[in-house]
């Protein structure tokens, strides 16, 4: 059986990464959201196990002494993690997982997945349009706002080393981007070995590879 990928999706606080991933799941059933785990508190529209797994912080470094999670990190203050065993589960069986993850998280998938990961960067359509974002929803303190601000700056200097940008200006666009990401990686070459082989038992291989 082929295994599945992981469509690993970071961005900036605010260029609306978390809502084109729960939509791309949406879209399509067959994927698999990885949810994270996180000390941060809950916003109020947030539920556990839907948008987070929300635990302590004695919790939380139970799980990471364990060695639990495939890579866990520190931002804005707040611990997250992205449990293994789910991920590994679902690529055996040839599911794909979508990962919505920083910057750091990525780079560690990368590392442990090299042939799986497939990682996008989600960037907003203007730096104006993100700091609007950030003040619209009404959540967080100037101090706090300004922080995230000087993240995203770090975080978009590392955007160059994904496999893609998508810009999200409008969901739906970036939407169809991401789902057309996913259906065209999953026909390189080096994905499709099984099927290869299988044209190399009937004769077929040289011809399928011009």
């Amino acid at each position: 059986m082929i295994r599945g990928l992981l469509l690993v999706v970071s961005a900036p606080s605010g260029a609306g990464k978390s809502t084109l991933c729960q939509a791309l799941v949406q879209r399509r059933p067959d994927l698999t959201l990885s949810v994270s785990c996180t000390t941060r508190p809950p916003r109020p529209t947030e539920k556990n196990g839907v948008d987070y797994h929300f635990l302590s912080e004695t919790d939380f470094e139970k799980r990471v002494t364990e060695g639990a999670f495939l890579e866990w990190a520190r931002v804005h203050g707040f611990a997250y993690g992205t449990p293994r065993d789910r991920i590994d589960q679902a690529l055996t069986a040839g599911r794909d997982v979508v990962l919505n993850i920083d910057i750091q998280g990525a780079e560690s998938v990368r590392k442990a997945f090299p042939l799986e990961s497939v990682r996008v960067f989600i960037t907003p359509p203007s730096w104006k349009e993100l700091e609007a974002r950030l003040r619209g929803r009404n959540q967080d303190s100037d101090d706090v706002i300004q922080r995230r601000l000087a993240n995203a700056r770090a975080e978009l200097a590392h955007a160059s080393r994904y496999d893609y940008w998508v810009i999200n200006d409008d969901l739906e666009n970036a939407l169809e981007e991401l789902d057309v990401i996913l259906r065209a990686e999953h026909r390189r070459v080096p994905r499709l070995s099984e099927e290869l082989a299988a044209l190399e038992h009937w004769g077929l291989a040289k011809s399928a590879r011009i």
